[in-house]
């Protein structure tokens, strides 16, 4: 068990009976009063952020998730199958799972993907990932106007607005996070 100021940025805990993990933390002592500790956090599940105000003296379960290194393989039904780098295992994982990962993962693509108690909880993409467009419209001669942008459809069926410059086929580095375009890859 770990007392609440023992958490820090980035510990994974049990609050609720869900997995969470911290991603801000603030011990605050107002003069004489009693302190409290401030956290955010993120359920690692769902995805959904809160914050909670909670004593120093509370007590939160520790958690330990394996996270493996893992190669994105193929689609098969609903499901998406991954092998292991190390034990070249490969589990299937629920789409429930994956989530929005799947707008960004190729076949051959590497992810960490964590364990808990031996049961898939989370995929954890890069920061950017390179993609290729697919479809987009042509840009518009002599449109120089700053931050002039278009739709475009990349490889893996994601939508974005993209410069007017990209072309069909250019390679675009995307933001996992937000799901927006980075910059043109000129590799």
């Amino acid at each position: 068990m770990l007392k609440a100021t023992d958490l820090r940025k980035g510990k994974v805990i049990k609050i609720d009976g869900k997995l969470v993990r911290i991603t801000d933390f603030q011990h605050i002592t107002p003069g004489n009063w009693r302190g409290i500790v401030q956290i955010k956090y993120k359920d690692i599940i769902t995805g959904n952020g809160s914050q909670k105000r909670i004593s120093p003296e509370d007590k939160f379960e520790d958690v330990y998730l394996d996270n493996r290194k893992m190669q994105y393989l193929y689609k098969q039904g609903d499901n998406y199958v991954f092998m292991d780098m190390e034990t070249y295992e490969q589990p299937e994982i629920s789409a429930d799972v994956v989530g929005d990962a799947a707008n960004y993962l190729r076949e051959n693509d590497e992810c960490n993907i964590m364990f808990y108690e031996g049961k898939v909880v989370s995929l954890e993409l890069p920061p950017n990932v390179t993609l290729t467009v697919e479809y987009t419209e042509p840009g518009v001669k002599g449109d120089t106007v700053q931050n002039v942008t278009k739709p475009a459809k990349l490889e893996t069926g994601l939508e974005i607005k993209v410069p007017n410059h990209i072309h069909i086929g250019d390679r675009v580095k995307v933001d996992t996070r937000t799901g927006e375009f980075v910059e043109r890859d000129n590799s």
